[in-house]
């Protein structure tokens, strides 16, 4: 598949969609649940480690304007499901390798499933999604549009992986090999988790929320061309810092923040790491 070919039908629309069309955004699909293409991926030249591939979010994008609201209930009286017909919840088999514990989760079409990941429910992973072998998506997860987690990761109960579908040029929320990241905790607007980092439960981290380095005395923010990145192996809580303007200080008010206590240690590795009984 050319990439210039998404990118024609996107940026041409035509009045109607012809059968290769649909032929096409099949294959375009296709590409995508087998993790042949992604919405994002490694590259060293970057800062971030990282870089958007803006073809693939067109092509996603493409999707939704294709696709007509069809039926898609089991039982439409128990329980109506009306979505584009471009994107059906995904199919898998056995073979496949993926654990999916039943209880309502869902899985939509055009997103990369490895083998051996767990799916608790309810969770959900949308459209451009990738998702490292062997990763644990536990209970009310979410994994957002585009968003790319590594292998061996741990999406803890009540987790969000926001997604970045839009603009197409943006880099979506990276989470890469070995993170925990822990309950209720929220990664948001493009953000980069580098690897076996461990993010404390109720962690927010977003382009607004600096994160204060307690070990190597840094403050890390996005700025308007690169996200926020946090460092390998670091381990990230939730925190406070006091609001300087004479009212916030009157108030005793205090805003977000994210703090680094410290760095992986086997120690952290001991209490952090999967029961061997769960795969």
């Amino acid at each position: 598949m050319q990439p210039s070919q998404i990118e024609k039908l996107f940026d041409e629309a035509p009045a109607h969609y012809e059968e290769e069309h649909q032929w096409l955004f099949r294959d375009f699909k296709a590409a995508l649940n087998c993790g042949e293409i992604r919405a994002a991926e490694p590259d060293a030249s970057k800062k971030s480690g990282w870089r958007a591939n803006a073809w693939v979010k067109k092509g996603i994008l493409l999707g939704f304007r294709m696709g007509a609201i069809a039926d898609m209930s089991i039982d439409a009286a128990k329980q109506p499901f009306f979505d584009k017909s471009t994107y059906p919840v995904r199919a898998f088999a056995a073979s496949d390798g993926v654990r999916i514990v039943p209880g309502g989760s869902s899985i939509r079409d055009g997103s990369y499933i490895g083998r051996g990941v767990i799916c608790m429910p309810p969770m959900f992973v949308n459209v451009g999604a990738y998702v490292g072998e062997g990763t644990m998506i536990d209970s009310h997860a979410l994994i957002g549009s585009c968003a790319q987690v590594g292998h061996n990761c741990h999406i803890s109960a009540g987790s969000q992986i926001g997604g970045v579908l839009e603009p197409v040029g943006a880099l979506p929320v990276i989470i890469e090999d070995d993170v925990l990241v822990g309950g209720n905790a929220g990664v948001y607007e493009g953000t980069v988790v580098k690897r076996r980092v461990v993010l404390g439960t109720g962690t927010i981290l977003n382009r607004s929320i600096p994160v204060y380095d307690l070990v190597r005395d840094k403050v890390y923010t996005a700025s308007e061309t690169e996200p926020l990145i946090i460092p390998e192996e670091a381990i990230v809580v939730p925190g406070s810092r006091a609001v300087s303007h004479p009212c916030g200080a009157k108030w005793g008010l205090a805003l977000q923040a994210a703090v680094i206590v410290k760095y992986r240690d086997s120690k952290t590795d001991a209490r952090v790491q999967l029961e061997d009984l769960l795969r």
